[in-house]
């Protein structure tokens, strides 16, 4: 199967890319600034693409005629999108858009990454079902990016997941392990919220769960994240427990001690339970995604 992948240079591209590629599918990875993948010892094919030009898009697309696109490319910091809202719509909005249209016109399948913070955080964790209502302009741009997706003509599925985490396979990039790990290593105190809820979610999973979608053609919303619902705190702690690092370093707050331009859900996180039974879903625990991320601790 020929499948076309946006944002292939960020974590969920990287592993997408790989996995896709060593399952003997056709892969053209595309990205922004040149390829800063790895050499998987499979063969994929890289091209540059600025998806927020709309003529590049529908050449790229028509040339590769994927079967499947799967849009991971996103502007995914929240305080980044809060204070240059018009670059967060040309790229979650005008840009999904752009590639909806250019799925259509190639018959492709057009599986949408989105977030847990469409949702208000007032009772998560959430189903599908459940009455998205962003607390935020990033919120704001990937919920009306998904309405274009469900609006369009061509086959298509949106993931939603939750605080994605997990070793880039090249460059560098910091999440909530590596964050508590590096900081305690150095012995330096930190601050910890533990009045946010979330199902993290390891990237791997979200990669796999990605391939079930597409052999399985599914269609509709699917809620691909971990099961445990744990505050960053507990993740923390978790991470502290795991290197065997100082816990008394780490200062449990809530979220009002932060400055921070946007607002963030408090409890979100999801129900899985759709993804395991229709697609066969099964994601690690939150301690077992940290073995995987250091197998040799």
């Amino acid at each position: 199967m020929k499948i076309l992948i946006t944002g292939a240079n960020g974590l969920l591209g990287q592993y997408a890319v790989k996995l896709f590629a060593g399952a003997g599918h056709e892969v053209m990875a595309t990205g922004r600034r040149g390829c800063r993948l790895p050499d998987f010892g499979k063969p994929y094919q890289y091209t540059d693409l600025d998806i927020t030009d709309e003529k590049g898009v529908a050449a790229c697309v028509t040339a590769v005629r994927p079967e499947v696109i799967v849009h991971a490319a996103a502007m995914a910091q929240p305080d980044a999108c809060e204070l240059n809202r018009e670059d967060c719509y040309d790229i979650n909005t005008s840009a999904t858009g752009y590639i909806t249209d250019a799925a259509v016109a190639v018959n492709a399948k057009m599986i949408y990454i989105s977030t847990d913070f469409i949702f208000s955080g007032d009772n998560g964790p959430y189903r599908e079902t459940d009455q998205p209502a962003p607390v935020n302009y990033y919120g704001e741009t990937k919920l009306a990016a998904e309405q274009i997706v469900r609006q369009s003509k061509t086959n298509w599925a949106i993931v939603r997941t939750v605080l994605v985490y997990g070793n880039i396979l090249s460059g560098t990039r910091s999440n909530i392990v590596t964050w508590v790990k590096e900081n305690l290593e150095k012995e330096n105190p930190i601050k910890v919220v533990s009045d946010q809820v979330r199902t993290p979610t390891y990237v791997e999973d979200l990669a796999r769960g990605l391939q079930l979608v597409i052999e399985k053609n599914a269609r509709g919303i699917y809620h691909l994240s971990g099961k445990e619902v744990l505050t960053p705190y507990e993740m923390a702690v978790q991470v502290a427990d795991f290197f065997g690092l100082d816990k008394k370093l780490m200062e449990k707050v809530d979220a009002s001690v932060f400055t921070q331009p946007a607002r963030r859900p408090l409890k979100t996180g999801f129900i899985i339970d759709k993804a395991e039974k229709e697609l066969g879903y099964s994601p690690l625990s939150f301690m077992e995604g940290i073995r995987k991320m250091f197998p040799c601790q």
